[in-house]
């Protein structure tokens, strides 16, 4: 009998558990989901006034400078980006919440005058920071204070992306590559579908981003090509986190005061613009990605891509890496894909997953990425192409701070950091 009651009493408590999750979690989605939807507004109202006024990218040196300037006013000079927010998750270092304006106002400001930058990066610190503060507001401990973190970044990534179930499984695979926080599943599934829920409300993600139709059955052949893309694209994700990890070096170098490394970087990125003859490369470029797809071809794209997005948050501006990594992907699968015997358009949405794959160390992320930007038809080529590029990427990553905790080559557990 008493066995029984304290069976009993333990399958109450875990039921008020899920349940206080399951509160806290929609909570989270809806009032993140509303702060990313605004954030979403802004960085289209951003880029429009830049389309419509291709001259106001001459603010560049001096939105640098006012970045810069925003964060040693807000005490907050060494801030270290997405990477603080993985330690929060690992470690629950605490986050601050000053975190959530600032890149909010600064991601915003980096479109408008043309750096080549995402959005969901910073999604991830927008919705961990607000997150944060909520956890700590109704006194979580520390192993709670890390699911709640998690439900932000779901939230946000989700409502600023429509890709709900990618940003509920990327918040728990990417801190710790090889481990899955699986006690945060149904938190950061409930804050993520609440998320995009409230942005289709306000008219967001309505449909596949990037539906693909025709793709060639699964057979030896096209198997063969899905792996040589796969192992091609980890090269090419390889080649933008060296690129953006080895600029804030170089700059740092030959530029010591912030401000004056924001200016450079600011008339570098001008001088890259008038360079290149257009301003393809500014800002996120998801039309860019549009017309790649539709047939558009341009060898290079994916080299300025790097170039640019390197050259931009090596100098100080924010942003987030992962729409420059998918525009990588798609301009070099583009490229590369038709020569291997691949579709056009398939071949440019495997490049986007498989890059993303490589450069997030991410596998089962970029899966359901595939399943929800392009529709999931021939899942197993895009299977085959993110497996080898995860592989093949080694042990390179975006965020520095994310732990390689399990091997990529051998069933063992390693203790590194991404390079």
């Amino acid at each position: 009998m008493e066995k029984w009651k304290e069976k009993a009493l333990c399958a109450a408590m875990d039921g008020v558990g899920f349940l206080k999750w399951v509160l806290y979690a929609c909570a989270i989605g809806l009032l993140v989901g509303l702060v990313a939807v605004a954030f979403h507004e802004g960085i289209g109202w951003a880029t429009q006034i830049r389309l419509q006024h291709s001259q106001i990218i001459w603010i560049l040196p001096l939105a640098g400078a006012a970045i810069v300037w925003l964060y040693k006013i807000c005490g907050m000079e060494q801030d270290r980006g997405t990477n603080l927010v993985l330690v929060a998750v690992r470690e629950a270092e605490p986050l601050k919440l000053r975190t959530a304006p600032l890149i909010f106002l600064s991601t915003i400001l980096t479109h408008l005058a043309g750096g080549s930058a995402g959005r969901e990066g910073a999604a991830l610190q927008l919705g961990g920071s607000l997150a944060a503060w909520i956890g700590r507001a109704i006194r979580l401990d520390d192993k709670e204070h890390r699911v709640m973190v998690m439900c932000g970044m779901s939230a946000a990534f989700s409502a600023l992306f429509g890709t709900p179930l990618t940003a509920a499984l990327f918040s728990m695979e990417v801190v710790s590559v090889g481990v899955m926080y699986y006690a945060a599943l149904v938190p950061c599934c409930v804050a993520a579908v609440s998320a995009f829920q409230l942005a289709r409300l306000f008219g967001l993600h309505q449909e596949t981003a990037y539906p693909v139709s025709a793709v060639p059955a699964l057979s030896p052949l096209s198997a063969l090509q899905a792996v040589a893309l796969g192992v091609l694209c980890a090269l090419v994700s390889i080649l933008f986190c060296k690129a953006t990890h080895t600029a804030p070096k170089l700059y740092k170098r030959l530029f010591p005061v912030p401000w004056v490394r924001a200016m450079a970087g600011g008339w570098l990125l001008l001088a890259l613009t008038y360079l290149v003859g257009s301003q393809d490369y500014n800002g996120a470029g998801d039309q860019v990605i549009l017309r790649m797809l539709e047939g558009e071809t341009i060898p290079a794209a994916f080299l300025l891509k790097i170039l640019f997005t390197a050259v931009t948050l090596g100098a100080g501006f924010r942003g987030g890496e992962i729409v420059p990594v998918l525009f990588t992907g798609a301009a070099f699968g583009t490229v590369a894909g038709p020569l291997l015997g691949l579709p056009h358009y398939l071949s440019g949405t495997m490049g986007m997953a498989a890059v993303f794959c490589g450069a997030t160390n991410c596998p089962i992320s970029s899966l359901l990425l595939s399943i929800e930007l392009f529709g999931g038809q021939g899942l197993p080529l895009y299977a085959l192409c993110c497996a080898v590029s995860y592989t093949m990427s080694g042990y390179y990553g975006l965020y520095s701070e994310q732990k390689i905790v399990y091997s990529k080559f051998k069933p063992e557990w390693i203790d590194r950091k991404a390079k």
